[in-house]
């Protein structure tokens, strides 16, 4: 169900969290600070508390002071190795963008290399996972050429309209400038406005793309990152951990009781032995039948903590979907399609995120392409045609991948049998390497062979001009 933000009851957010607005309503500056009130909300409740876990301030660290005895505040931050495990396994291999035609696919890989758009994916994923969300936007510099970057949901937002399609209506960057007073841009269709919907003037309000020229990207409708579900108990993990630390402080600082024993006294009848400052219990007057000494303890719950450690890490793994490479089910010689198995569950994360990045990809090219700075304004509409390729991030066989493509030969085409190899980053490029090849070898071959005309040979660089002399002068 729909939460109504602003006053006037024109701003609403969706299931998870999608900034709505009516398309039969003008956009004005209330409206922007509602947005903006909201997305503050979730930066305090959401993506600031994932951004701390990521970063491994946790929840134990800011709990309150013990009142007596050790007080360790340990992480174990397994947020981080999911993220940055899970991140390296989606998008640790590049993403291959192409097009069929070979002159538009070397300008298409000339751009995104000019503008580290394989770097800017990796970290947009890497947002992604993390806050759930991040945004990709387009603008053009002092040179007017098409540039690409990054944005946190943390300081910016998309709005959409509340059609079916939900196209979007405004893309909001804003900050608090050194006098914590509230900054920004509101990019819109028609043009570039301040927080309060003013025009900005010149250059700095012009949109060329003639669209909102910015994308959300995601892994999931739910804009979940993916160590959401299992904050509690990498929470709960943090607390087990820092009281078996506790614990075992307390054996290290263990008291020795001296009962029904009697030591030396001085002159003032005190005990020779200093027992301040050394963990010593003396009771000489404790009734016994002799003399004990011996260390107080408590009861010891070794084996419950560390089953409970093993259950949380365990369901820390298989809640958020990540495989825990570290655990003896990858080492050995477990077959490959029993490896695979164990991957599986990263395997669909990773294929239900191949679907929403391809989707936000096409459409941040369709803004990309609609300037004419890329590819002539002729094949604005070539973004239809990018073809894009994710592969996961594995250790490979190169052995086995070259015997599975080989025995693709003749079933499918060229640049799909090259497109299974993980070595091979432009599948395009690659074909026209060997086709360069191909045509260097022939006019070698028929350079040198014996039965060419010696002026073929001469015409393609082959031959010998002196023994040619020569043989006219025997003649």
């Amino acid at each position: 169900m729909a939460i109504i933000l602003t006053v006037q009851g024109k701003g609403s957010i969706t299931d998870g969290d999608v900034f709505i607005f009516p398309t039969d309503e003008e956009l004005t500056g209330d409206d922007i600070n509602a947005f903006i009130t909201a997305n503050d909300d979730l930066v305090k409740n959401k993506y600031l508390p994932a951004k701390k876990m990521y970063l491994g301030q946790h929840q134990i660290i800011d709990d309150a002071k013990k009142d007596h005895g050790p007080d360790n505040r340990l992480v174990g931050n397994l947020a981080h190795y999911i993220v940055d495990t899970y991140n390296g396994f989606y998008i640790g291999i590049p993403p291959k963008i192409t097009l069929d035609n070979t002159q538009d696919n070397t300008v298409l890989q000339e751009w995104n290399d000019t503008n580290s758009v394989q770097d800017k994916l990796s970290e947009i994923s890497k947002q992604a996972t993390i806050y759930g969300r991040a945004l990709a936007f387009l603008y053009q510099d002092e040179d007017s050429k098409t540039c690409i970057a990054y944005s946190s949901p943390i300081n910016s937002f998309i709005v959409y309209d509340d059609t079916v399609a939900h196209k979007a209506v405004a893309f909001v960057m804003y900050w608090h400038d050194e006098d914590k007073t509230l900054a920004g841009k509101v990019y819109l269709r028609d043009g570039i406005y301040g927080l309060d919907m003013t025009r900005l003037e010149g250059t700095d309000g012009f949109n060329p793309f003639n669209e909102v020229p910015a994308v959300e990207f995601f892994m999931n409708t739910e804009r979940q990152g993916i160590f959401e579900n299992v904050e509690t108990l990498i929470n709960a993990l943090d607390k087990v951990l820092s009281q078996k630390a506790n614990q075992n402080e307390y054996f290290d600082n263990a008291y020795l009781v001296l009962k029904g024993l009697k030591l030396d006294e001085d002159d003032d009848g005190n005990p020779k032995l200093d027992l301040n400052g050394n963990q010593i219990i003396y009771a000489p007057d404790a009734d016994s039948a002799q003399g004990v000494a011996e260390f107080l303890t408590k009861p010891d719950g070794d084996a419950i903590q560390e089953h409970l450690i093993d259950r949380l890490i365990s369901m820390i793994y298989q809640i958020s979907m990540v495989a825990n490479l570290n655990d003896e089910a990858f080492s050995g010689n477990s077959s490959g399609v029993a490896l695979q198995y164990k991957l599986l569950p990263m395997r669909n994360l990773a294929a239900n995120q191949d679907r929403k990045f391809t989707q936000s990809l096409r459409s941040l090219y369709k803004i990309a392409f609609s300037v004419g700075t890329i590819l002539p304004e002729s094949k604005s509409d070539d973004w239809q045609k990018l073809n894009f390729a994710f592969s996961r991030n594995l250790p490979e066989n190169i052995t086995d991948e070259a015997d599975a493509a080989s025995k693709l030969k003749g079933l499918v085409s060229d640049q799909t049998m090259l497109s299974t190899l993980s070595f091979v980053d432009d599948p395009k490029a690659e074909m026209q390497r060997i086709a360069d090849e191909t045509a260097q070898k022939a006019k070698d071959a028929a350079a040198n062979s014996p039965s060419s005309p010696d002026f073929q040979k001469l015409l393609n660089g082959g031959g010998n001009d002196d023994n040619n002399d020569s043989t006219t002068d025997s003649e």
